[in-house]
C-alpha cells in the first residue's frame, strides 16, 4: 500500500503545482485556465508548462492567467497579454508569424539542403571510382616483379 501511495505520488506530483488558493471557483473558467496554461512556459524551468511547475514565477503566472480570466478576456485576449508582458518565448508552441517564420522553416530547409549534398556526393563518388583505382601497366609490371620474387 504505501509503494502505491508513493508512485501516485510521484506520477501525480505535476497535479499539485497548482495550488489550491490558486483554482478558481467557477469550473468553467478554472477548465480554461488549465487549458491555456499548458501551453504556456514557465521561463524559470524551460521546457514545463506553468501548470506542471512549482516555481514561483510559474505561480505569478497561474495567478495572472485567471485573473486575466475573471477579468473577461477571452483566450486569446489573456494569452496575449502574457506573450506582452514576457514575449513569444513564453509560448512552448511559438506562433508561426514575423520572425519565427525562419524557425519554423529552418528544420525543413536544412533536411532538403543535406538530401542535395549527399545525392551531389554520392552521383561524383559512383562516377569516380574504379578507373582512378586501376594500376599503370607499369604498375601492374612492377607488382608481377614484387609478387613473383617472394
Amino acid at each position: 500500500m504505501k509503494r502505491l501511495a508513493l508512485i501516485l505520488a510521484l506520477i501525480g506530483s505535476p497535479l499539485f503545482a497548482v495550488q489550491p488558493d490558486e483554482v478558481l471557483n467557477d469550473p468553467a473558467l478554472e477548465a480554461r485556465a488549465r487549458e491555456l496554461s499548458t501551453g504556456l512556459r514557465c521561463l524559470v524551468c524551460r521546457n514545463e508548462n506553468i501548470d506542471a511547475s512549482n516555481a514561483p514565477l510559474a505561480r505569478d503566472l497561474r495567478l495572472l492567467l485567471r485573473a486575466r480570466l475573471v477579468a473577461g478576456d477571452s483566450d486569446g485576449e489573456a494569452v496575449d497579454f502574457i506573450v506582452d508582458r514576457y514575449g513569444e518565448y513564453v509560448l512552448l508552441q511559438p506562433r508561426a508569424t514575423g520572425s519565427t517564420w525562419m524557425l519554423w522553416l529552418a528544420g525543413p530547409l536544412m533536411l532538403l539542403l543535406a538530401a542535395a549534398v549527399a545525392l551531389i556526393y554520392i552521383r561524383r563518388r559512383g562516377q569516380a571510382g574504379p578507373e582512378e583505382d586501376r594500376l599503370s601497366d607499369a604498375e601492374a609490371a612492377r607488382l608481377r616483379d614484387i609478387l613473383d620474387g617472394q
